[in-house]
């Protein structure tokens, strides 16, 4: 798996600090959005190539493993 750091950046210069996809300025947002509004995970790689499919992957797995991670009984 990617490390956080290789994925996901936020900068107060690049949209005011929205975390982004690392070296793009593609807002992590927008693949929540695109995947819950039904398109898949390759319609959203076409309307932003500079996301690498790594990435996005990436920064799925890291959501599922932190949801998981808080759900568990402390």
């Amino acid at each position: 798996m990617m490390r956080l750091d290789e994925v996901i950046h936020s900068d107060r210069d690049i949209l005011g600090g929205t975390p982004v996809f690392v070296g793009t300025r593609v807002p992590v947002q927008s693949l929540f959005e695109h995947l819950e509004s039904g398109e898949t995970l390759d319609e959203f790689l076409h309307q932003f190539p500079s996301v690498k499919r790594e990435q996005a992957i990436a920064a799925l797995d890291l959501a599922r493993a932190s949801l998981l991670a808080s759900a568990r009984p402390s």
